[in-house]
């Protein structure tokens, strides 16, 4: 579905043509967000209890460091609807016509392009 909505929302509706690049299973150690972003705002709360949203948003905020990394966060209150699905047939017409493989990695590094580019 995240495949599904992410080309009928952006790349449809907007016109855009969209490159999706994830980190095969297990390699995460190499993604940069995550060794600047994430063990910054680990050493930040140090351990202490998350009891709350608040608390959390607050940790998370107030991450900074000498080289100029400032984090901003906020709590997304919408409710997203549940148990949305594709039939297995739709989706795999829609693979077929629409997502486009890369060479490196195909199962993790794929295109999409709208059916008509907006203007």
């Amino acid at each position: 579905m995240w495949k599904w909505q992410l080309y009928k929302v952006l790349c449809e509706s907007c016109g855009l043509e969209i490159s999706v690049s994830h980190y095969p299973a297990g390699c995460s150690k190499y993604n940069p967000i995550e060794h600047r972003l994430f063990s910054q705002i680990s050493k930040n709360w140090a351990g202490q209890p998350l009891r709350n949203y608040q608390t959390v948003l607050n940790y998370i905020r107030t991450t900074a460091t000498k080289t100029g990394l400032q984090v901003e966060a906020e709590i997304v209150t919408k409710a997203y609807e549940k148990g949305r699905k594709i039939s297995d047939d739709e989706f795999k017409t829609f693979k077929e016509t629409h997502v486009k493989s890369h060479t490196t990695l195909p199962n993790w590094n794929y295109s999409f392009a709208p059916s008509q580019p907006k203007m």
